[in-house]
C-alpha cells in the first residue's frame, strides 16, 4: 500500500477505534512497526492524530485544527454527543457502496464521517469540514460546490446559479436542521436556507437527522414542509407526540439509543 493510502487507512482506523497500539496498527495495516511509527510521526507533525506511548489516538473535536469553524460549531458538536453519534451511525448504515449521497453542513451530519470511513461513495457536501475530514480518512469521492466559505455556518456557498454541483443527482440527502414543527424544517440563518435549498432539489429522498431536543426549538425561517421529508432519525428520548406529528405527515421515524462511552484504548 502506498503511503497516502496507508495513512488514510490509519486515520480511518483511529476514527473507528479511538486509539490503537503500534502492534495493532501493524496487524491491521499489514505493515512493519518501523513503517507504522514513521506514519504516526508524519501525521502527528501535521496535527492529524495524537502520539501516545506505544501508539496513537485520534484527535478529539476540541483538539482538531478547525478553529475557522468558530466556537459555536464546536460547542454544538459536544451538545447531546451520544445521541448524535447514534443517529449518525444509523444514517451511515443506510448508505450502500457505489451510490451518490448529499450531506449538508451540521454537527450531527458531521459525525457521519467516522462511520463513512470505510465506505466507497460519491459524496456531495457543502461542509468544508466534512470534505476535509473525508479526504484524509476515507477513499470516498468528494464533491464540493465552488464559492465562498462561511466559517460560522460551516458551509460553502456559490454566488452563481449554475454551480457545477447542480449537475449531480443523489438518491439520498442527509440533513440536520435547527428545529422542527408541524410547519416543517426550521432554520435561523438565511444563508443556511439558501445553501440547503440548492441541494434539496437534487435528491430523491430527504433524510433528516436530529436529536430529540430539536423538537422544542423554534425559528423564524421555514426551509421546507414535512411533506418533503422521507425519513427522520432521532434518539429514543423523543416525545410520543413528536413522533405522531411526523408520522401523520407521512414521515418514517426511526429512533436509536444513544451510544455508550467507549473504553480507553489499551497502550503499551
Amino acid at each position: 500500500m502506498i503511503n497516502p493510502n496507508r495513512r488514510k487507512r490509519l486515520l480511518g482506523l483511529l476514527s473507528e477505534h479511538a486509539g490503537a497500539s503500534v502492534e495493532q496498527l501493524c496487524d491491521w495495516l499489514n505493515a512493519s512497526a518501523a513503517t507504522v511509527r514513521r506514519d504516526i510521526a508524519w501525521l502527528a507533525e501535521r496535527n492529524m492524530l495524537t502520539r501516545t506511548r506505544g501508539g496513537a489516538e485520534r484527535l478529539e473535536p476540541k483538539r482538531k485544527p478547525f478553529a475557522l469553524s468558530g466556537e459555536s460549531f464546536q460547542a454544538n458538536l459536544e451538545r447531546n454527543r451520544p445521541q448524535k453519534q447514534a443517529i449518525a451511525r444509523h444514517a451511515a448504515d443506510l448508505c450502500d457502496d457505489g451510490e451518490t449521497i448529499i450531506i449538508n453542513g451540521g454537527t450531527t451530519t458531521f459525525m457521519m464521517v467516522e462511520y463513512l470511513a470505510h465506505k466507497r461513495l460519491k459524496i456531495l457536501t457543502n461542509s468544508f469540514l466534512m470534505a476535509e475530514r473525508l479526504l484524509t480518512t476515507s477513499e470516498n469521492q468528494i464533491i464540493v460546490p465552488g464559492g465562498q466559505v462561511y466559517r460560522e455556518q460551516n458551509v460553502i456557498l456559490s454566488p452563481f446559479d449554475n454551480d457545477i454541483t447542480q449537475h449531480h443527482y443523489a438518491g439520498k440527502m442527509f440533513m440536520g436542521v435547527y428545529g422542527l414543527s408541524m410547519l416543517g424544517l426550521m432554520e435561523v440563518d438565511p444563508l443556511l436556507i439558501q445553501a440547503e435549498k440548492r441541494l434539496l432539489s437534487q435528491a430523491e429522498q430527504l433524510i433528516v437527522l436530529v436529536d430529540s431536543s430539536k423538537f422544542s426549538r423554534k425559528a423564524g425561517l421555514i426551509l421546507c414542509g414535512l411533506n418533503r421529508v422521507s425519513w427522520l432519525i432521532t434518539d429514543t428520548g423523543v416525545a410520543d407526540a413528536a413522533v405522531q406529528m411526523m408520522e401523520q405527515a407521512g414521515v418514517k421515524v426511526v429512533t436509536v439509543a444513544p451510544v455508550q462511552e467507549r473504553e480507553p484504548a489499551l497502550q503499551d
